[in-house]
């Protein structure tokens, strides 16, 4: 048996009197790989912990080497992925880089992992990912939850068109949109009362944007002092806390009720990011009640994109979006990536 200098280590050529010289497989190692099945297996046990440069320093690989290790990992992880039904998916989007470059993730709410990656937030990106279902694995699906991104929401209609799946508008982005109206409406007001002399609102930024369990007891007096007085930013305010009790009905016939009057209240508030943000409402109501029927959320998804970043910033950015795609997969997408 010989093993010449340019034989992949997981074959050897042996020397045969009957048939001549021939590869063979070994056991240790995978097909096209320079390392034992243990090595990697203690390469991306390292990876889990550093980067790509972290783990060639430590291990004292070239580049290139680490990054095979790397790549191979997540090829063999989303290859032994089974292709079964996932219920509830959520669609969302982090940042690549600067600009506005973003890219699309598709993850699992269940199982709290990624599913699948794409390149930037538009239609056709989010019609790419559709299009990989299997019949199986659109009929097993119960519920989409996104937020009002037109471009998702045109792609996810046009693919489940004879689906039953329902679109769910995630909550805390309308609560976001809501929130950002009663800013808009505080800095108005105080550009106001600063030209009068007036400065109450001066320094109050952050006490109405305070979800109501981080607020003290004195946030609570101001409160009530400031919308005693008659402001602007307090009607806006009690406009967003009684939208909050639109999530806690059980029955869609009464949350339509409710946000009926809601509604009135909140278009003749004369308050124009309100005013915006209520007919914004009105024309994606279908999708928020869903939530009654499907009580889903993307704050998962919101807690992997804050993952994704700290990826992003230990390896101090990605220049390759088939690397930054990998790394996403590598580290949340719960992958078997180990060497049998």
């Amino acid at each position: 048996m010989i093993k010449p200098p340019g034989c992949p280590k997981n074959r050897v050529r042996y020397k045969c009197a009957a048939h001549g010289v021939r590869q063979i497989r070994v056991p240790w190692a995978e097909d096209r790989s320079r390392f034992t099945r243990l090595f990697e297996a203690l390469a991306i046990r390292v990876l889990r912990e550093t980067t790509v440069a972290g783990l060639a320093a430590l291990l004292r690989l070239s580049w290139e080497e680490a990054q095979g290790i790397f790549q191979r990992a997540v090829a063999r992880g989303l290859a032994r992925r089974a292709r079964e039904p996932v219920g509830v998916r959520g669609v969302d989007e982090t940042s690549f880089q600067k600009r506005y470059d973003y890219v699309t993730v598709v993850a699992d709410l269940a199982r709290n992992r990624v599913l699948w990656v794409g390149d930037h937030r538009r239609q056709e990106t989010l019609a790419a990912f559709w299009a990989t279902l299997a019949p199986a694995e659109r009929a097993g699906l119960e519920a989409v939850v996104m937020d009002m991104w037109e471009p998702y929401l045109a792609a996810t209609r046009a693919a489940l068109a004879e689906q039953p799946a329902a679109i769910v508008f995630d909550r805390y982005h309308v609560v976001q949109h809501l929130t950002h109206a009663v800013d808009l409406v505080r800095r108005a007001e105080q550009a106001e009362l600063r030209r009068a002399g007036d400065d109450r609102l001066q320094r109050t930024r952050y006490l109405w944007l305070k979800g109501m369990k981080r607020r003290t007891g004195a946030d609570r007096w101001l409160i009530g002092q400031l919308r005693r007085a008659g402001l602007k930013v307090g009607r806006a305010w009690a406009i967003k806390e009684a939208a909050a009790k639109l999530w806690t009905y059980h029955s869609a016939t009464w949350a339509l009720k409710y946000f009926t009057r809601w509604y009135g209240w909140a278009i003749r508030s004369r308050l124009e990011p309100m005013k915006r943000v209520a007919r914004m409402m009105r024309r994606y109501l279908d999708g928020i009640l869903a939530y009654l029927r499907h009580p889903y959320t993307n704050a998962l998804t919101e807690a992997l994109n804050a993952q994704i970043q700290e990826i992003k910033y230990r390896a101090r950015g990605y220049r390759n979006r088939d690397n930054f795609r990998s790394a996403i997969l590598f580290h949340c997408g719960r992958l078997d990536m180990n060497p049998r």
